[in-house]
């Protein structure tokens, strides 16, 4: 499968996808696999709370197709544990124990926390620039959101050091009223932030984050559609990942995504389909 953008979802490890996307036999050591002849990147969700041992990156690196991208994001205690500028020797050392996946680690991402005001953008700087490495950010701050001179410095720094800024799309997740446990805690969790569509480098880099009524987040997904293949058609390689409240449905709303795209860029591939409906005689309707 050749696509001319990055498409995913949060990881590859649901259990619940066995209803829709892998094989009901699947056993969990192979999801990898299998997620990986459908989509061709994923959000390295995982690292953000630990750091996987060798000896799992070394399994990754063995069954990730060359083509795909896994956006790591670093730990949190990086990211969340002050001085990004005293974290840097952390920062190699994430990126040394993740080298065997090669150019698939691409770009890294940095997800700061809405503590991280305006006041800490020179930190930023240094640590994009002592790191070296692709990088997209994602930021929470409010200030950042305001179409004021926060957000303006923080563009203009991203821009000249060719750093992508992680654009989080909320609105479908924040639009549904369900007191369902998982929407609610989704709700808790999630920055309710203004959508902030950027395309600072060749590749722009998209969160949404969706209803879990997979039909309900048409309205919200309309826009993405319409502006991931106008990316495309300006020759850039755009990454959109989908998660819902609980990611049961993440892997379904990416593939309605993708169906969608098609029918705006009617040359785009179908996505492969792994699953198969148990045969009648194993139901015992035969």
């Amino acid at each position: 499968m050749s696509l001319p953008y990055f498409l995913g979802c949060p990881s590859w490890s649901e259990n619940a996808w066995r209803q829709y996307l892998y094989p009901q036999d699947a056993r969990p050591n192979q999801f990898l696999e299998l997620y990986s002849q459908v989509f061709n990147a994923v959000e390295g969700n995982t690292t953000f709370y630990a750091r996987p041992a060798p000896a799992t990156v070394a399994r990754w690196a063995q069954t990730m197709p060359a083509h795909f991208r896994f956006t790591a994001k670093f730990p949190s205690d990086i990211s969340h544990g002050g001085d990004l500028r005293e974290h840097l020797t952390a920062a190699e050392s994430f990126v040394q124990l993740l080298s065997p996946l090669g150019e698939r680690v691409a770009p890294y991402w940095l997800q700061l926390s809405k503590a991280f005001t305006p006041q800490r953008l020179p930190e930023l700087a240094g640590f994009i620039d002592g790191l070296q490495q692709p990088l997209a950010v994602e930021v929470r701050h409010r200030d950042f959101f305001a179409k004021g001179d926060a957000e303006r410095q923080l563009n203009r720094l991203l821009l000249a050091r060719g750093v992508e800024r992680i654009c989080l799309d909320p609105r479908a997740l924040f639009s549904c009223t369900s007191r369902d446990p998982g929407v609610l805690h989704a709700q808790s969790k999630k920055p309710n932030v203004p959508t902030r569509p950027a395309a600072f480098t060749q590749c722009p880099q998209v969160r949404f984050i969706g209803h879990p009524l997979l039909l309900a987040n048409d309205p919200f997904l309309t826009p993405w559609v319409e502006k991931i293949a106008q990316w495309i058609e300006e020759g850039r390689t755009p990454y959109i990942f989908l998660h819902t409240a609980d990611n049961l449905q993440a892997a379904a709303l990416a593939q309605h995504f993708h169906a969608r795209l098609m029918t705006r860029l009617p040359g785009l591939p179908a996505l492969p389909e792994l699953y198969r409906e148990p045969a009648a005689e194993q139901l015992g309707l035969l």
